[in-house]
């Protein structure tokens, strides 16, 4: 089958979107498909081998200057192919600039807009990709935020398009409420063009099916999948009695390192408990770095900044290597996570997690028996559930290990290849 799967870069940081697209046209290609992975707005980053096509359409300096500068909306397709090329995206995305919500509505709507939008060249560039040089069986897209070249590339091509939905409202509501509404009255007109979609989670296919008003028997799930390529096959012996606490992802207030730092903190004026120490990893951009800075004020001021670091990002082997000297994972978000790749990653490496009752994390600990569930942006839960895990090591090494077990026997990337793939030839049956 010719898969076309579209994604969305997300500039220069680990995003758990690009990482899930990647690892899924991956494990189709190794199933023998054509499947090409297309990125859009930026080259997509992962910690991973990179399979994405080397060009990227829809760049976010040229849909930028197209939506600013009415100009730059009749500049010819030699001088977007520059703006578009990997290396000057690459570049521009080392400088962390950033983008007024309204700006970004703005941009939104008129992408929402598709050829009627201020980015019609761009769709037209891409439809004529798709429609005349690739030719695919079915498209998949990352996000329904880049969905409205469909009926273009429809009145072409005669193709399913199947949509993924994994973290779109997030976006959605972090715009202006008039722009909000606006997006979301044209997404709805979109949704008609669209065969299926797909998502991640039975939490997230209610809750879309709500958001967009959409039928829930559209929506199918297909949960996120691991390449498991490097991950230890068994959890590392640790002779230190201190017990370390761990958070993987972006930094940022929405996942909730500032509830974990409080919790960590109440934990010591709990008395009996072994020594404790609080390590943090994970990309933070321009915008967060007042909140992490802050975070490190907070916990000089408490007086135990010689039990926490901060390893800033890290590679594949570096993320390994940080797992493992971890005894206990949380990542207390204060949103409600449709996928929660870096959970998958801490059970692969053997680890309990302590999380939020909310989001995707009842379901995945369900499915795992990996963990325990507290209530949301809740220190003082947090704590107490860090706590239970803190005191009983026995209980620890069987939650690790019932996640460990979970990952490798069903959330691994082949298994998700396979059945996204019983999905798409569904649609192509249907289609044919």
């Amino acid at each position: 089958m010719r898969i076309a799967y579209i994604t969305a870069g997300a500039a220069g940081m680990y995003c758990g979107s690009c990482m899930h697209d990647n690892t899924l046209a991956a494990a189709l290609q190794e199933l023998g498909h054509d499947c090409v992975l297309l990125p859009t707005y930026t080259p997509v980053r992962t910690d991973e081998p990179d399979v994405s096509l080397g060009r990227v359409f829809f760049g976010g300096i040229s849909i930028y200057l197209e939506q600013k500068y009415p100009l730059f909306q009749r500049m010819p397709g030699f001088a977007r192919r520059w703006l578009n090329s990997p290396r000057l995206l690459r570049w521009v995305s080392k400088f962390g600039m950033s983008v007024r919500p309204e700006d970004l509505g703005d941009l939104t709507i008129s992408m929402l807009k598709g050829s009627a939008g201020n980015q019609r060249k761009d769709v037209e560039e891409l439809v004529a990709w798709l429609a005349d040089h690739f030719k695919p069986d079915v498209v998949v897209l990352t996000n329904i935020l880049i969905a409205a070249f469909t009926p273009a590339l429809k009145r072409r091509r005669q193709v399913p398009v199947v949509c993924t939905l994994q973290g779109d409202d997030i976006y959605l509501d972090w715009l202006p409420a008039g722009h909000r509404e606006a997006c979301l009255g044209l997404i709805r007109e979109l949704t008609p063009h669209l065969d299926g979609f797909l998502t991640t989670s039975r939490y997230y296919a209610d809750f879309m099916s709500r958001y967009l008003d959409l039928p829930r028997e559209r929506i199918e799930v297909v949960y996120p999948g691991l390449s498991l390529s490097g991950f230890p096959s068994e959890r590392p012996r640790r002779s230190d009695e201190t017990v370390t606490i761990g958070y993987l992802a972006r930094i940022c207030p929405e996942k909730g390192l500032h509830l974990l730092v409080e919790a960590f903190g109440l934990l010591h004026g709990r008395p009996d408990l072994p020594p404790l120490r609080l390590r943090a990893a994970g990309y933070c951009g321009e915008r967060d770095r007042p909140y992490l800075r802050e975070i490190q004020k907070r916990i000089e001021q408490q007086g135990w900044s010689e039990q926490f670091d901060y390893a800033g990002e890290l590679s594949h082997r570096e993320k390994l290597e940080f797992l493992g000297g971890l005894d206990i994972f949380s990542v207390p978000t204060t949103y409600r996570e449709p996928k929660g790749l870096y959970l998958l990653e801490a059970w692969a490496c053997g680890l309990p997690a302590v999380q939020p009752a909310h989001g995707s994390f009842p379901e995945l600990i369900e499915r795992t028996g990996g963990g325990l569930l507290v209530e949301p942006s809740n220190a003082a839960a947090l704590a107490d559930g860090l706590e239970r895990l803190i005191r009983d090591s026995q209980q620890r090494a069987r939650l690790g290990a019932a996640g460990r077990e979970t990952v490798r026997g069903h959330f691994h990337a082949r298994r998700m290849a396979e059945e996204t793939l019983a999905v798409l030839q569904r649609y192509t049956r249907q289609t044919a």
